[in-house]
């Protein structure tokens, strides 16, 4: 039920709405193409946006940031490597080993709760 409401959001677009709804659809229902568009979707997303992180992080490696200011700030530049990547590095890790110890920090308590006992 929740994927037809959110994507009847859709229908609100003048003219074209119901098209893209059935198009998103796969039919004039949710049904298994539905859900295997948008399986597909949420796995290929993360690794479209690791793949643009590090083509991000080429260009920010290959021409640096830029200056608002637009001082020449060639004097004063620290390079990339191996600051910016040991720093980038440090925090990364720093990240997995809080997690690593503190594994249910992000967790919810109802995770620990058996199927068959349900709270009123």
């Amino acid at each position: 039920m929740g994927a037809t409401v959110i994507t009847s959001l859709v229908i609100a677009v003048p003219f074209i709405g119901q098209f893209v709804v059935e198009w998103l659809w796969g039919g004039f229902i949710v049904d298994n193409a539905t859900l295997n568009r948008f399986f597909s979707l949420h796995f290929f997303l993360p690794f479209v946006i690791a793949g643009l992180f590090l083509l991000h992080l080429a260009l920010l490696h290959k021409d640096g940031s830029n200056n608002p200011l637009g001082v020449n700030s060639s004097v004063d530049k620290i390079p990339f490597y191996p600051y910016f990547v040991i720093k980038d590095l440090f925090a990364f890790f720093s990240f997995l080993l809080f997690l690593f110890y503190f594994p249910n920090l992000l967790g919810h308590p109802d995770n620990y709760t058996p199927a068959h006992i349900v709270p009123e």
